[in-house]
């Protein structure tokens, strides 16, 4: 190899990175250009706001999702945790209803449940995998079943309603916010500064990625690895707990069908940001990005009527796909 040669391998290295990283943030700004296009209104206040608001639950969830994928897991159970945790909060609400009267404590306790719910159901996950060492696919795929399951037997096969009282008192939590941005913009945007800091400039991120990398090697390296492992899930289960409380004001109710297709949602926001499907490697800021494009193709198939909304799950597990693929293409050139 010629001189120039040489020093035009690390030239083209170093642009393939920067490809990379700045694939999805190219994307959205292309979807975006897109939809400015397609749509006269798709500029509009209303648009842009309603956008924001739909994707802040499942990119509250999908910063959680970061880091249990990073420190090589996976949970499938997301959504229907998200029902369950639902379901189970309004029952909550309700049956206090009586006894404390419509006022604010009785939604400060229903948070309280979630909040708890959330916790443990994240930790169960976490120890099954980590403490039985049973594969984190099989874990949340049964815990997945056993959720769903349990919200339809609590609603009886219907729908949990939230008493109108108490829904009038927890709707601005949805509806409102500050200078016209809702709570939900404005928790996610928190929970993604929060994760993107600790995944990037903390111990504990960076015992996710070694952890992702090699397991062995981040046990000799003095990692707690079962613990780390345990924390990403428990993580995971709050975060999915707090986008449950954002969540429930908007409907003030819970069915079986909440929560569908959430984990295909979250995990695909994951990998379209660049995390690493096996582990390794993650970043929050490109999860974010990975929300707003995928909530971006479904608002744009919406406004325009391209594709029929039923399709959307099928177009986000292509996505998924593709962008697996594109990562092993990757790993394989260098």
């Amino acid at each position: 190899m010629s001189q120039a040669d040489r020093s035009a391998a690390p030239a083209r290295r170093t642009l393939r990175i920067n490809l990379h990283a700045l694939g999805p943030l190219l994307a959205l700004i292309v979807l975006f250009l897109i939809g400015i296009a397609l749509h006269e209104n798709f500029l509009s206040y209303a648009n842009i706001t309603n956008v924001l608001a739909r994707s802040a639950f499942i990119g509250i969830i999908a910063v959680g999702m970061t880091f249990v994928i990073t420190a090589g897991g996976l949970d499938l159970s997301v959504g229907s945790m998200a029902a369950f945790i639902a379901g189970l909060m309004i029952m909550v609400m309700n049956g206090l209803l009586p006894v404390m009267g419509p006022g604010v404590g009785v939604i400060l306790v229903g948070v309280a449940a979630a909040l708890l719910t959330g916790l443990v159901a994240g930790a169960i996950n976490g120890l099954l995998v980590a403490r039985a060492r049973i594969e984190a696919f099989i874990v949340t795929l049964g815990s997945m079943g056993i959720y769903r399951s349990l919200v339809t037997w609590l609603a009886d096969g219907g729908t949990l309603s939230l008493d109108f009282q108490l829904r009038e008192i927890y709707r601005p939590v949805y509806y409102e916010g500050i200078l016209g941005v809702s709570w939900p913009i404005l928790v996610f945007a928190l929970v993604a500064l929060v994760g993107e800091i600790v995944l990037r400039h903390t111990p504990f991120g960076r015992h996710c990625a070694a952890i992702g990398s090699n397991e062995q090697v981040a046990r000799y390296s003095a990692v707690h690895v079962d613990r780390v492992r345990t924390a990403t899930f428990v993580l995971l289960g709050l975060l999915v707990a707090v986008a449950t409380i954002m969540y429930v004001p908007r409907l003030g109710s819970a069915s079986s069908a909440t929560g569908v297709l959430w984990e295909l949602e979250a995990i695909a926001a994951v990998i379209i940001g660049g995390t690493v499907l096996k582990g390794g490697f993650g970043r929050v800021w490109g999860t974010v990005i990975g929300v707003l494009v995928l909530s971006l193709i479904g608002n744009i198939l919406n406004l325009t009527d391209a594709v029929s909304p039923y399709l959307n799950g099928a177009i986000q597990g292509a996505i998924i796909i593709l962008a697996v693929v594109l990562q092993r293409g990757r790993a394989a050139l260098r």
